[in-house]
């Protein structure tokens, strides 16, 4: 009876130790995630398509680019055709010409090669890109301002691009922001 009665007292003091540990680990565990949740990171989501499409000064901006940059194409088809047609005329009477006039015209044509007047137009330095920085870049600039702006107003830790953001399955509307953006900017949807 005795030893029945000391397990007794040994089990019901083991039971209550597990229990008290058991309740520290629930309230440290309870703890922890409410310090998590007290410095939760605040996102914001913009659809940057959306906002470009409803700025009219954006659309006119690649309207201008995409007729430039017709119009070049044009002029280097048209230059790269000029060089041909010569190479052609070159090819016929080369067996005529001296070696002095074969050089010639080899320089004439190289001349006329299209690869530079391609690379004037559209190169990284190119007409295309000093055309694209005047045009596009002052919109994105006001685009990013307001963004930041907004961000830092709402103490947004991160705002998202959902364009960009290619792994994101699923993003609240209620967080996107872009409507904010374009009333800041001063454009009504």
């Amino acid at each position: 009876a005795m030893a029945n009665s000391q397990f007794f007292i040994y089990h019901s003091s083991l039971h209550l130790k597990t229990t008290l540990l058991m309740k520290k680990v629930f309230f440290l565990a309870a703890l922890l995630v409410c310090s998590i949740a007290a410095q939760a990171q605040r996102f914001a989501l913009v659809d940057m398509e959306y906002i470009l499409k409803q700025i009219p000064a954006y659309e006119q901006a690649n309207q201008q680019m995409e007729s430039l940059s017709k119009q070049w194409q044009s002029e280097v088809e048209a230059k790269a055709q000029e060089a041909k047609t010569m190479y052609d005329e070159y090819q016929k009477n080369a067996s005529n010409l001296s070696a002095t006039q074969k050089t010639a015209q080899e320089n004439a044509i190289i001349a006329k090669e299209a690869a530079d007047l391609r690379k004037k137009y559209f190169g990284p330095e190119g007409e295309g890109m000093k055309k694209r920085q005047e045009l596009i870049t002052p919109i994105q600039d006001a685009i990013y301002n307001a963004i930041k702006d907004i961000a830092t107003q709402k103490n947004y830790d991160a705002v998202i691009d959902r364009a960009s953001a290619q792994s994101m399955i699923f993003a609240s509307p209620r967080i996107d922001i872009s409507n904010e953006v374009l009333a800041k900017l001063g454009y009504s949807n």
